[in-house]
């Protein structure tokens, strides 16, 4: 992770600010991503591509801990919560508006990186309301927009690197 460098960042805020923000909606960020959230509030990264199924992606700003920003951590969860399916957690924009999030579902200390596609997803209630889905086929639809990244949080950002490379 040496190689990166944070710019357009928001003030720094305490380890613990992250902590609490985020323990308000149930999750438990793993300690490297606390780290660098609460130095890098709501940064912009280089190198900043990564590659999600065979696709290159490009890392757009850690979410915000400040709760003016439109980019605030919290206001974005509550945006697409009806959408992500259940376990995701998102900390991080692309440019086209798509989120980089954390995946709980195997586990809920040591959540894996995943890209949420937001083409074509809808909120799940519209997919059981208007398209007669159960509960469990609207999450497994929901999830269908969901590619893995990397194991942790340090993997994804060990994976970033520039187009010269």
């Amino acid at each position: 992770m040496n190689h990166l460098k944070w710019k357009y960042t928001y003030n720094q805020i305490s380890e613990q600010n992250v902590i609490t923000i985020v323990s308000r909606v149930n999750f438990k960020v793993p300690e490297s991503y606390m780290k660098c959230a609460a130095q890098n509030n709501g940064g912009h990264v280089e190198p900043k591509l990564f590659i999600v199924d065979g696709k290159e992606k490009v890392f757009g700003s850690l979410l915000s801990y400040d709760e003016s920003d439109m980019e605030y951590i919290l206001k974005i969860y509550e945006d697409y919560k009806d959408t992500l399916p259940k376990k995701i957690f998102p900390f991080a924009f692309d440019p086209a508006g798509n989120l980089i999030c954390f995946d709980y579902k195997g586990s809920d200390t040591a959540p894996i990186v995943v890209f949420w596609e937001h083409e074509g997803a809808a909120e799940k209630s519209v997919l059981i309301n208007n398209e007669g889905m159960t509960e469990e086929e609207a999450e497994r639809t929901a999830r269908e927009n969901i590619y893995y990244v990397a194991d942790s949080f340090t993997d994804f950002l060990n994976q970033l690197y520039d187009s010269e490379e």
